[in-house]
């Protein structure tokens, strides 16, 4: 019996090898090449029409797409949960664990709301993608003196009406083990000052997928998950209450991780 039960093993094991190595040979010469067109058009998409039309369309709808596209043709599949919260003409600061690189496919092609990604300014300095997102009107965040802080917020607060929403990703960094650590405040003085609902987001998978100590090798197959809480709205004005929406939304974001990502783990770069 044990014989039996060892070798049902090994021939799994070489399967599940076989499928391995056919997976990233598909990924090297078919899906890598067809996300690097795809990641050049949209680029270019996105700059051009937002310099020649609605900025509001062009900054959304080719990213949308792209961020589809990268999942279908990795055969990723996704479950979004909780769209029914949302009120479609309702601006709303959006925050999300940050578990890898496949979170902004999967917040950009499945959340399906309209808003401006709140980032860090070096990614700016990316070639094509740095300036599409500049013609979005996507949010540098400039943490560099408190004139360019008020000016992202400024912006932001700009950005924020006729249902336009901002996604941020409060711990500031992507994780190193696929568990949370601590959220910043800047989205929740921003939801704060403008009396904003806060949504919480929570993303599981994408650490599986890459992790950040991965980055630049093969994508691993793994199924990805969105579930959108529902949105914290507004009980008063001030740091009182803005600390309680922080832990709201933290516990919120918690409670959907799955259970081996549980708990608060420090990320040393935060």
């Amino acid at each position: 019996m044990s014989n039996t039960v060892s070798q049902q093993k090994k021939q799994t094991s070489i399967v599940m090898l076989v499928i391995t190595f056919l997976y990233r040979v598909y990924m090297l010469f078919i899906a890598f090449p067809l996300f690097f067109i795809a990641s050049i058009f949209t680029a270019l998409t996105t700059t051009i029409g937002c310099q020649l039309g609605n900025g509001h369309f062009w900054g959304y709808y080719p990213g949308k797409w792209w961020s589809w596209f990268t999942i279908r043709i990795l055969f990723l599949p996704v479950k979004v949960e909780g769209r029914e919260h949302l009120n479609p003409k309702q601006s709303y600061v959006f925050v999300s664990n940050h578990q890898g690189a496949f979170d902004i496919f999967l917040i950009y092609g499945f959340l399906g709301r309209n808003f401006k990604w709140m980032m860090k300014k070096s990614l700016r300095k990316i070639p094509l993608v740095g300036l599409a997102c500049e013609k979005a009107h996507h949010i540098f965040v400039d943490k560099s003196g408190a004139s360019k802080i008020k000016k992202t917020y400024d912006t932001a607060r700009e950005t924020l009406h006729e249902g336009m929403s901002v996604v941020v990703f409060p711990e500031g960094a992507r994780s190193f083990t696929g568990h949370m650590g601590k959220f910043r405040r800047g989205a929740f003085m921003l939801a704060d000052e403008l009396q904003l609902p806060v949504c919480p987001i929570t993303i599981n998978g994408s650490f599986d997928v890459m992790p950040r100590t991965n980055d630049w090798h093969f994508p691993v197959w793994h199924r990805l998950s969105l579930t959108i809480h529902e949105p914290i709205t507004p009980k008063g004005k001030g740091s009182e209450y803005e600390k309680e929406t922080m832990n709201e939304a933290y516990n919120s974001v918690m409670s959907a991780l799955t259970p081996e990502y549980q708990g608060f783990v420090e990320n040393p770069d935060q």
